[in-house]
C-alpha cells in the first residue's frame, strides 16, 4: 500500500514536472517568436537599405524643340501591347481608381481611370520636356480589361464593357520605388532648378502639392557605377483646372484653367502668383529670375508640340485650341518678365470655346 502511494506521488510529481517543463518551452517560444521575427525583419531591412545615389531633380533637355510630346517620356518603345490587358489587383487609394494590370507582352502597368487620366498625361509631357524627371505614361481612349471589377466609383465606360481615357503608368526596368521626398526639405530647395519646378506647378493648375503625391526612384547605372536617386512629382492628376480650397478647386476644366489667372504681379525681384491650393507658401519667394528661367527653357516648345501634348491627353479638338493658347500665354508671361513694354496677352484672357 505504501508502494502504491509512493508509486502515485512520484508519477503525480512526474506530470507536474512535464506541465511545468511545457509551460516553461511554450513561454520561451512565445517570446522568442517575435524575436526572431524582429531579427528576419532587421535582415530584410539590411538587405533593402535605401540604394546610394546622385540626387537628380532635373537634366538640361537639349532636344527640347524635337522632343516627341506625343508620344512623352517612353516613347514608341515602352508603350503598352494592348491585344490583351488583364486585370491583377487594386491600386493604390486615391481620388481616382487605381488598378494593376498586365499588358499583352506581360509587362506591368498601373492603370488610372476617372477624371484625373486626361489631364496627368498631358501635365507629364510637359514636365518632361522642361527636363524634370517623370515616370512613363499613355493614355488609351478605349481599353477592355479582362477579370476587371466592378470600378468603386463610376468611371466613363465605352464599347460596351470597355474604359474610356485610362492612363498607364509605368517604369523603365530597373527603376525601383523608394520613399515620398518633401517639397520643404528636399537636397534642391532654393535653386532655380526646384523653383522652375514649382512654377511649372502654377502654370499647370496644379493645386495638390502633398509629399505623398512625390516619389523617390532609384535607376541604377551600368559598369557598376553609382546610380541615381530621381525625385519625381508622380501624381499630377490635379491639374488642367482651376486651384483653390477643398470646395472650390478643380481638376480637368478646360474653360476654367483658361479664366483662371497665372501672374499676379511683380514686386520689385520677387514674382506673386495667383496660385490657391495646398501649400501655397512654396510661391512666396520666387525670384524673377528663376521664373524667366523656366519661362526661357518652355518658351523653346513649339505651338505643336504643345497640341500633342493635349492630343496624347485625348482632349477633343476645340479643347486642344483653348488649352494650347492658354498654356503659350503663360510661357509667354514667364518668358517677358523683366522684359520692355508692350506686354505681352495675359493669361486667363482666352476666348474659350
Amino acid at each position: 500500500m505504501e508502494e502504491e502511494v509512493l508509486r502515485g506521488e512520484v508519477m503525480n510529481s512526474n506530470n507536474w514536472f512535464r506541465s511545468a517543463a511545457g509551460l516553461f518551452l511554450t513561454l520561451v517560444l512565445t517570446l522568442s517568436c517575435p524575436a526572431l521575427a524582429a531579427q528576419k525583419d532587421s535582415k530584410k531591412d539590411a538587405k533593402e537599405e535605401t540604394p546610394q545615389g546622385t540626387p537628380v531633380l532635373w537634366k538640361e533637355p537639349a532636344d527640347i524643340a524635337s522632343r516627341d510630346l506625343f508620344l512623352g517620356p517612353g516613347g514608341e518603345q515602352m508603350k503598352p501591347d494592348l491585344s490583351q490587358v488583364v486585370w491583377e489587383s487594386d491600386g493604390e487609394g486615391g481620388y481616382s481608381v487605381k488598378w494593376n494590370v498586365r499588358d499583352g507582352s506581360g509587362k506591368k502597368w498601373v492603370a488610372k481611370l476617372g477624371h484625373e487620366a486626361q489631364p496627368e498625361t498631358v501635365a507629364v509631357r510637359l514636365v518632361w520636356a522642361a527636363g524634370y524627371m517623370t515616370e512613363v505614361n499613355y493614355l488609351v481612349p478605349c481599353v477592355h480589361i479582362v477579370n476587371a471589377p466592378k470600378p468603386r466609383k463610376d468611371v466613363e465606360r465605352c464599347e460596351g464593357n470597355g474604359f474610356a481615357n485610362v492612363r498607364f503608368k509605368s517604369r523603365p526596368k530597373g527603376m525601383k520605388k523608394l520613399d515620398n521626398w518633401s517639397w520643404n526639405d528636399n537636397p534642391f530647395k532654393g535653386t532655380k532648378e526646384f523653383e522652375g519646378l514649382v512654377v511649372m506647378m502654377a502654370l499647370l493648375n496644379n493645386w495638390d502639392l502633398k509629399d505623398s503625391n512625390n516619389k523617390i526612384f532609384y535607376m541604377p547605372a551600368g559598369d557598376g557605377e553609382q546610380g541615381e536617386l530621381q525625385y519625381v512629382v508622380s501624381d499630377l492628376g490635379a491639374t488642367f483646372g482651376k486651384t483653390g480650397g477643398a470646395i472650390t478647386h478643380d481638376r480637368n476644366d478646360p474653360q476654367k484653367y483658361i479664366r483662371s489667372g497665372f501672374v499676379e504681379k511683380v514686386e520689385g525681384d520677387r514674382v506673386k502668383f495667383d496660385y490657391h491650393g495646398k501649400d501655397s507658401s512654396l510661391f512666396d519667394n520666387i525670384s524673377v529670375e528663376q521664373a524667366k528661367w523656366i519661362g526661357d527653357l518652355l518658351s523653346q516648345l513649339s505651338e505643336q508640340q504643345i497640341k500633342d501634348a493635349f492630343r496624347a491627353g485625348n482632349f477633343k479638338p476645340q479643347e486642344i485650341e483653348g488649352l494650347t493658347y492658354e498654356v503659350r500665354a503663360r510661357i509667354n508671361e514667364l518668358h517677358s518678365l523683366n522684359a520692355p513694354s508692350p506686354a505681352p496677352t495675359p493669361a486667363g484672357t482666352g476666348q474659350g470655346f
